[in-house]
Protein backbone atom coordinates (compact mmCIF):
# COMPACT_ATOMS: atom_id res chain seq x y z
CA UNK A 1 0.00 0.00 0.00
CA UNK A 2 2.80 2.43 1.06
CA UNK A 3 4.57 1.56 -2.44
CA UNK A 4 1.09 2.18 -4.23
CA UNK A 5 0.55 5.68 -2.47
CA UNK A 6 4.76 6.69 -3.51
CA UNK A 7 3.83 5.64 -6.53
CA UNK A 8 0.87 7.72 -6.34
CA UNK A 9 1.97 10.72 -5.39
CA UNK A 10 5.23 10.41 -7.73
CA UNK A 11 2.87 10.59 -10.79
CA UNK A 12 0.84 13.92 -9.20
CA UNK A 13 4.05 15.57 -9.09
CA UNK A 14 5.39 14.58 -12.33
CA UNK A 15 1.47 16.01 -13.66
CA UNK A 16 1.71 19.30 -11.54
CA UNK A 17 5.58 19.89 -13.05
CA UNK A 18 4.01 18.86 -16.61
CA UNK A 19 1.77 21.29 -16.35
CA UNK A 20 3.79 24.15 -15.00
CA UNK A 21 6.17 23.32 -17.72
CA UNK A 22 3.33 23.89 -20.41
CA UNK A 23 3.06 27.52 -18.99
CA UNK A 24 4.20 30.50 -20.90
CA UNK A 25 4.06 32.61 -17.82
CA UNK A 26 2.39 35.17 -20.31
CA UNK A 27 -0.87 37.12 -18.76
CA UNK A 28 -3.23 39.96 -19.71
CA UNK A 29 -2.53 42.51 -16.40
CA UNK A 30 -4.07 45.58 -17.99
CA UNK A 31 -6.63 47.02 -20.52
CA UNK A 32 -5.65 50.16 -21.43
CA UNK A 33 -8.48 52.27 -22.81
CA UNK A 34 -7.35 54.36 -26.06
CA UNK A 35 -8.91 57.80 -27.70
CA UNK A 36 -10.87 57.65 -31.00
CA UNK A 37 -12.84 55.21 -33.08
CA UNK A 38 -12.37 53.50 -36.37
CA UNK A 39 -9.90 50.25 -37.27
CA UNK A 40 -6.46 49.66 -36.54
CA UNK A 41 -3.10 47.68 -37.25
CA UNK A 42 0.12 47.86 -36.09
CA UNK A 43 1.42 48.73 -32.36
CA UNK A 44 5.00 50.00 -31.89
CA UNK A 45 7.12 51.14 -29.31
CA UNK A 46 9.64 53.83 -29.76
CA UNK A 47 13.39 51.97 -28.43
CA UNK A 48 14.34 53.38 -25.08
CA UNK A 49 11.46 55.56 -24.34
CA UNK A 50 8.02 54.42 -22.61
CA UNK A 51 5.80 55.82 -25.74
CA UNK A 52 3.29 53.12 -27.84
CA UNK A 53 1.99 54.37 -30.98
CA UNK A 54 -0.78 52.35 -32.69
CA UNK A 55 -2.23 52.78 -35.79
CA UNK A 56 -5.33 53.86 -35.92
CA UNK A 57 -7.72 54.52 -38.45
CA UNK A 58 -6.74 58.13 -39.76
CA UNK A 59 -4.65 59.07 -36.60
CA UNK A 60 -1.58 57.80 -34.71
CA UNK A 61 -2.04 57.02 -30.88
CA UNK A 62 0.64 57.53 -28.26
CA UNK A 63 0.41 56.03 -24.91
CA UNK A 64 2.60 55.75 -22.23
CA UNK A 65 3.32 51.98 -21.88
CA UNK A 66 3.07 52.04 -18.49
CA UNK A 67 0.09 53.58 -17.53
CA UNK A 68 -1.83 53.54 -20.68
CA UNK A 69 -1.92 57.97 -20.77
CA UNK A 70 -2.40 59.65 -24.04
CA UNK A 71 0.64 61.14 -24.56
CA UNK A 72 -0.33 62.53 -28.14
CA UNK A 73 -1.82 62.02 -31.34
CA UNK A 74 -0.08 62.12 -35.11
CA UNK A 75 -3.05 63.17 -37.13
CA UNK A 76 -4.27 63.03 -40.58
CA UNK A 77 -2.68 60.10 -41.86
CA UNK A 78 -5.17 58.41 -43.79
CA UNK A 79 -5.73 54.54 -43.51
CA UNK A 80 -2.35 54.50 -41.54
CA UNK A 81 -1.10 51.51 -40.87
CA UNK A 82 2.75 51.29 -39.38
CA UNK A 83 5.15 53.38 -37.96
CA UNK A 84 9.00 53.31 -38.06
CA UNK A 85 11.87 54.91 -36.20
CA UNK A 86 15.23 56.74 -37.00
CA UNK A 87 16.39 57.73 -33.45
CA UNK A 88 19.79 59.43 -34.89
CA UNK A 89 17.89 61.50 -36.95
CA UNK A 90 15.33 62.29 -34.29
CA UNK A 91 12.13 61.17 -36.90
CA UNK A 92 9.77 58.77 -36.81
CA UNK A 93 7.67 57.11 -40.50
CA UNK A 94 3.97 56.40 -40.67
CA UNK A 95 2.59 54.31 -43.67
CA UNK A 96 -0.82 55.64 -45.01
CA UNK A 97 -2.49 52.91 -47.13
CA UNK A 98 -5.51 55.35 -47.81
CA UNK A 99 -3.21 58.52 -48.95
CA UNK A 100 -0.51 56.65 -50.56
CA UNK A 101 2.02 58.42 -48.58
CA UNK A 102 4.53 58.62 -45.70
CA UNK A 103 3.66 60.77 -43.01
CA UNK A 104 7.09 62.33 -41.41
CA UNK A 105 7.16 63.26 -37.75
CA UNK A 106 9.41 64.34 -34.99
CA UNK A 107 10.25 62.01 -32.11
CA UNK A 108 10.63 64.83 -29.57
CA UNK A 109 7.54 66.13 -30.07
CA UNK A 110 5.71 64.57 -32.89
CA UNK A 111 5.27 67.46 -35.36
CA UNK A 112 4.64 66.14 -38.65
CA UNK A 113 7.74 67.29 -40.89
CA UNK A 114 7.06 66.31 -44.44
CA UNK A 115 4.75 63.91 -46.38
CA UNK A 116 6.20 61.45 -48.91
CA UNK A 117 4.79 60.04 -52.06
CA UNK A 118 5.10 56.15 -51.78
CA UNK A 119 3.84 53.14 -53.70
CA UNK A 120 -0.10 52.40 -53.30
CA UNK A 121 -1.11 51.31 -50.39
CA UNK A 122 1.57 51.30 -48.19
CA UNK A 123 0.86 48.64 -45.24
CA UNK A 124 3.98 47.33 -42.73
CA UNK A 125 7.21 49.94 -42.60
CA UNK A 126 10.34 49.57 -41.11
CA UNK A 127 13.36 51.27 -40.89
CA UNK A 128 16.74 48.80 -42.63
CA UNK A 129 19.70 49.09 -40.98
CA UNK A 130 22.32 47.59 -43.25
CA UNK A 131 20.91 50.30 -46.23
CA UNK A 132 19.73 52.78 -43.67
CA UNK A 133 16.63 53.18 -45.47
CA UNK A 134 12.90 52.94 -44.64
CA UNK A 135 10.70 50.29 -46.55
CA UNK A 136 7.42 50.39 -46.86
CA UNK A 137 5.72 46.89 -48.44
CA UNK A 138 3.31 48.40 -50.56
CA UNK A 139 0.03 46.04 -50.81
CA UNK A 140 -1.82 47.44 -54.30
CA UNK A 141 1.34 48.40 -56.43
CA UNK A 142 3.16 44.50 -55.15
CA UNK A 143 6.39 46.66 -54.26
CA UNK A 144 8.30 48.14 -52.11
CA UNK A 145 9.37 51.81 -51.54
CA UNK A 146 13.14 52.32 -50.35
CA UNK A 147 12.80 56.19 -48.63
CA UNK A 148 16.22 58.03 -48.03
CA UNK A 149 15.09 58.94 -44.27
CA UNK A 150 17.27 62.29 -45.09
CA UNK A 151 16.39 63.82 -47.42
CA UNK A 152 12.54 62.24 -47.45
CA UNK A 153 12.54 60.86 -50.86
CA UNK A 154 12.02 57.23 -52.48
CA UNK A 155 15.16 56.02 -54.35
CA UNK A 156 14.27 52.77 -55.46
CA UNK A 157 10.85 50.89 -56.21
CA UNK A 158 11.41 46.94 -56.24
CA UNK A 159 8.90 45.12 -57.58
CA UNK A 160 8.28 41.32 -55.34
CA UNK A 161 5.71 39.99 -57.56
CA UNK A 162 2.84 39.58 -55.69
CA UNK A 163 0.95 41.46 -52.20
CA UNK A 164 3.95 42.07 -50.11
CA UNK A 165 2.22 42.15 -45.81
CA UNK A 166 5.49 42.52 -44.28
CA UNK A 167 9.18 42.25 -44.18
CA UNK A 168 12.47 41.64 -41.74
CA UNK A 169 15.67 42.34 -42.17
CA UNK A 170 19.03 40.10 -41.37
CA UNK A 171 20.98 43.43 -40.76
CA UNK A 172 23.62 41.93 -43.06
CA UNK A 173 21.77 43.11 -46.77
CA UNK A 174 19.22 40.93 -46.90
CA UNK A 175 15.28 41.65 -46.56
CA UNK A 176 12.37 38.99 -46.47
CA UNK A 177 8.99 40.04 -47.78
CA UNK A 178 5.87 37.77 -47.09
CA UNK A 179 4.12 37.63 -49.94
CA UNK A 180 0.47 37.07 -48.99
CA UNK A 181 -0.81 36.45 -52.35
CA UNK A 182 1.75 33.76 -53.25
CA UNK A 183 2.02 31.83 -50.08
CA UNK A 184 6.01 32.90 -50.41
CA UNK A 185 8.54 34.22 -48.95
CA UNK A 186 10.16 36.97 -51.30
CA UNK A 187 14.44 37.57 -50.71
CA UNK A 188 15.57 40.88 -51.45
CA UNK A 189 19.30 41.66 -52.25
CA UNK A 190 19.55 45.48 -50.57
CA UNK A 191 22.69 46.07 -52.34
CA UNK A 192 21.47 44.83 -56.08
CA UNK A 193 18.10 46.08 -54.91
CA UNK A 194 16.34 42.87 -56.16
CA UNK A 195 14.44 40.36 -55.24
CA UNK A 196 16.86 37.29 -55.87
CA UNK A 197 14.74 34.63 -54.46
CA UNK A 198 11.00 33.38 -54.32
CA UNK A 199 10.75 30.61 -51.62
CA UNK A 200 7.73 28.57 -51.25
CA UNK A 201 6.05 27.85 -47.42
CA UNK A 202 3.35 25.73 -48.06
CA UNK A 203 1.57 24.27 -46.40
CA UNK A 204 1.33 27.41 -44.81
CA UNK A 205 -1.09 29.83 -46.30
CA UNK A 206 -1.53 34.05 -46.38
CA UNK A 207 1.52 35.05 -44.56
CA UNK A 208 1.35 37.87 -42.61
CA UNK A 209 3.62 38.34 -39.27
CA UNK A 210 7.39 37.76 -39.63
CA UNK A 211 10.03 37.87 -37.64
CA UNK A 212 13.25 36.88 -37.80
CA UNK A 213 16.32 35.19 -34.96
CA UNK A 214 19.69 36.24 -36.90
CA UNK A 215 21.50 34.24 -34.43
CA UNK A 216 19.84 30.65 -35.56
CA UNK A 217 18.67 32.23 -39.23
CA UNK A 218 15.32 31.54 -38.83
CA UNK A 219 12.61 33.11 -40.09
CA UNK A 220 8.88 32.52 -38.39
CA UNK A 221 5.92 33.33 -40.71
CA UNK A 222 2.28 33.62 -39.11
CA UNK A 223 0.01 32.43 -41.75
CA UNK A 224 -3.76 30.89 -40.82
CA UNK A 225 -3.35 28.64 -37.88
CA UNK A 226 0.15 27.76 -38.80
CA UNK A 227 3.78 28.97 -37.90
CA UNK A 228 5.71 28.39 -40.57
CA UNK A 229 9.73 28.02 -39.43
CA UNK A 230 12.00 28.89 -42.65
CA UNK A 231 15.71 28.63 -42.76
CA UNK A 232 16.75 32.06 -43.80
CA UNK A 233 19.85 30.41 -45.45
CA UNK A 234 18.27 28.46 -48.10
CA UNK A 235 14.44 28.65 -47.71
CA UNK A 236 13.69 24.94 -46.93
CA UNK A 237 10.00 24.78 -44.63
CA UNK A 238 11.53 23.59 -40.89
CA UNK A 239 8.84 23.51 -39.02
CA UNK A 240 4.85 23.77 -39.57
CA UNK A 241 3.62 25.01 -36.14
CA UNK A 242 -0.06 25.18 -34.82
CA UNK A 243 -1.58 28.46 -33.56
CA UNK A 244 -4.71 30.32 -33.40
CA UNK A 245 -6.66 31.50 -36.19
CA UNK A 246 -6.88 35.30 -37.63
CA UNK A 247 -2.82 35.50 -36.64
CA UNK A 248 -1.79 39.26 -38.38
CA UNK A 249 1.39 39.57 -36.12
CA UNK A 250 4.00 37.58 -34.92
CA UNK A 251 6.92 38.62 -32.10
CA UNK A 252 10.16 37.39 -30.92
CA UNK A 253 12.11 37.37 -27.29
CA UNK A 254 15.99 36.28 -27.75
CA UNK A 255 16.19 36.15 -24.39
CA UNK A 256 13.27 33.66 -23.37
CA UNK A 257 13.68 31.69 -26.75
CA UNK A 258 10.05 32.62 -27.57
CA UNK A 259 8.08 33.38 -30.72
CA UNK A 260 4.54 34.98 -29.79
CA UNK A 261 1.63 35.01 -32.63
CA UNK A 262 -1.50 37.58 -31.61
CA UNK A 263 -4.28 35.88 -33.45
CA UNK A 264 -7.36 37.53 -33.99
CA UNK A 265 -9.58 34.61 -32.24
CA UNK A 266 -8.51 35.97 -29.32
CA UNK A 267 -5.24 34.02 -27.68
CA UNK A 268 -1.75 34.32 -28.23
CA UNK A 269 0.13 31.31 -29.18
CA UNK A 270 3.31 30.97 -27.27
CA UNK A 271 6.01 29.04 -29.36
CA UNK A 272 9.46 28.03 -27.53
CA UNK A 273 12.77 28.02 -29.19
CA UNK A 274 14.08 24.57 -28.43
CA UNK A 275 17.36 25.42 -30.75
CA UNK A 276 17.47 26.11 -34.28
CA UNK A 277 15.61 22.97 -35.66
CA UNK A 278 13.28 22.09 -32.72
CA UNK A 279 10.13 23.76 -31.75
CA UNK A 280 7.63 23.55 -29.15
CA UNK A 281 4.46 25.01 -28.58
CA UNK A 282 3.90 25.98 -25.05
CA UNK A 283 0.21 28.01 -24.35
CA UNK A 284 -2.42 29.29 -26.27
CA UNK A 285 -2.82 32.46 -23.55
CA UNK A 286 -6.19 34.20 -23.80
CA UNK A 287 -6.02 37.50 -24.84
CA UNK A 288 -9.72 39.15 -26.65
CA UNK A 289 -11.33 39.02 -30.14
CA UNK A 290 -9.56 41.24 -32.48
CA UNK A 291 -6.26 41.51 -30.83
CA UNK A 292 -4.28 40.30 -34.04
CA UNK A 293 -0.96 42.89 -34.28
CA UNK A 294 1.67 43.14 -31.67
CA UNK A 295 4.57 44.24 -30.32
CA UNK A 296 6.77 43.38 -27.78
CA UNK A 297 10.13 45.09 -25.24
CA UNK A 298 12.14 42.89 -25.05
CA UNK A 299 13.58 44.41 -22.20
CA UNK A 300 11.06 43.85 -20.03
CA UNK A 301 9.03 40.58 -21.87
CA UNK A 302 5.94 42.75 -21.98
CA UNK A 303 3.70 42.18 -25.20
CA UNK A 304 1.34 45.08 -26.38
CA UNK A 305 -1.94 44.22 -28.45
CA UNK A 306 -4.84 46.54 -29.99
CA UNK A 307 -8.53 45.33 -30.07
CA UNK A 308 -11.75 46.80 -29.22
CA UNK A 309 -15.04 45.30 -28.54
CA UNK A 310 -17.52 44.33 -31.43
CA UNK A 311 -21.57 44.75 -32.10
CA UNK A 312 -22.55 40.98 -32.50
CA UNK A 313 -23.29 39.95 -35.87
CA UNK A 314 -27.15 39.94 -37.32
CA UNK A 315 -28.73 37.18 -38.64
CA UNK A 316 -27.66 36.82 -42.36
CA UNK A 317 -25.02 39.56 -41.71
CA UNK A 318 -21.80 38.23 -43.63
CA UNK A 319 -17.96 40.59 -43.10
CA UNK A 320 -16.62 41.72 -40.01
CA UNK A 321 -18.51 42.67 -37.13
CA UNK A 322 -18.79 46.41 -36.07
CA UNK A 323 -16.52 48.13 -33.69
CA UNK A 324 -18.06 49.30 -30.87
CA UNK A 325 -17.92 53.08 -30.60
CA UNK A 326 -15.43 54.12 -27.61
CA UNK A 327 -14.31 50.56 -27.14
CA UNK A 328 -10.64 50.86 -28.57
CA UNK A 329 -7.91 49.61 -26.15
CA UNK A 330 -4.31 48.41 -26.13
CA UNK A 331 -4.03 44.80 -23.84
CA UNK A 332 -0.68 44.41 -21.83
CA UNK A 333 0.38 41.10 -21.22
CA UNK A 334 3.72 40.37 -18.62
CA UNK A 335 5.44 37.35 -18.40
CA UNK A 336 5.76 36.69 -14.67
Amino acid sequence: MKLLYTIACWLLSLCLLQTAVAQSGYKVVAHFPVSGNGGWDYINLQPGTNQLYIAHGTQVNIIDKQSGDSLGIIPNTIGVHGIAFVPALGKGFTSNGGSNTVTVFRLDNHAVIDQIAAGENPDAIFYETYSKKIITCNGRSKDLSIIDPVAHKVVHTIAVGGKPETAVSNGKGKVYVNIEDKNEIAVVDMNKMEVVAHWSIAPGQSPTGLVIDNNTHRLFAGCDEHLMVIDADNGSVVADLPIGAGCDGVVIDPALHYICTSNGVGNMTVVKEMNKDQFEVVENVPTLRGARTSCIDERTHTIYMPTAAFEPLQPGEKGRPKIKPGTFQVLKLVHE
